[in-house]
């Protein structure tokens, strides 16, 4: 199973949400690049980034960070966040981005989502976040009437290779993940699932691993100390 250290970055600044509450954040001293760099140091191979101002407003005011990270570090990178045009899926994929992550624009413009599949292949990841079940959007501001579990289904059917599922309710929380939804969505055939959300302890890393998850991302747990970098990576190989 693959770790994504995450950097969610927010005015150009380290931050962590707590349920995805843009009034609840926590502020971190590291720059992103410096964040990158001590991940790296650890072991870690991929990086999960988040652009908070994007996700909520569509603006790209934290694209610097994200080129400095790809161009100084030989991390794998995956970034989210108010991604809704091609133009703005080649500019991340032209400094280096692994792969960019959908999340608003999959569920409110199908034909886009088609056409960057088509465009990117599995360069093209979806954002699956979920209050209750249900798939929430605008940087988790507005939830809909979709079911998370059947949108995942319908995201493989389109031809999407990989999605990123996150529990709000436990983002940020150390509280736990969502075991019983990765159970759920490890029986979808053909989808690669990266969980995300809550992650507090190696034993859920170890337990991830044996069902099939694909990836898991840490946040919180890791800027707590409550999770090692190192242990994590190990407790992943299973």
């Amino acid at each position: 199973m693959e770790i994504f250290p995450a950097i969610d970055i927010k005015n150009k600044k380290v931050v962590r949400l707590l349920k995805g509450d843009y009034s609840l954040v926590t502020e971190y001293e590291q720059t992103p690049i410096e964040a990158a760099l001590f991940f790296q140091s650890q072991g870690a191979k991929n990086l999960h980034m988040v652009d908070l101002d994007g996700a909520k407003d569509g603006t790209l005011s934290n694209f610097d960070a994200v080129k400095e990270v790809c161009e100084n570090t030989s991390l794998y990178v995956e970034i989210g966040g108010g991604i809704r045009s091609m133009d703005r899926i080649e500019k991340y994929l032209s400094v280096g981005v692994g792969r960019v992550i959908l999340g608003t624009a999959a569920l409110e413009n199908p034909d886009f989502l088609r056409e960057a599949v088509k465009t990117y292949g599995d360069k093209i990841a979806v954002g699956v976040d979920a209050a209750d079940s249900k798939v929430a959007t605008r940087g988790w501001l507005n939830v809909s009437d979709t079911d998370s579990f059947e949108f995942c289904k319908k995201m493989r059917d389109e031809g999407v290779k990989s999605v990123i599922y996150t529990d709000i309710s436990r983002d940020g929380t150390l509280s736990g993940t969502n075991m019983e939804a990765y159970r759920k969505l490890s029986l979808i055939e053909g989808l690669s699932i990266t969980a995300s959300g809550g992650i507090t302890h190696i034993d859920e890393i170890k337990e991830l691993s044996e069902i099939g998850t694909w990836g898991a991302i840490l946040g919180k747990a890791l800027y707590s100390g409550k999770i090692d970098l190192k242990e994590a990576l190990s407790a992943s190989k299973g």
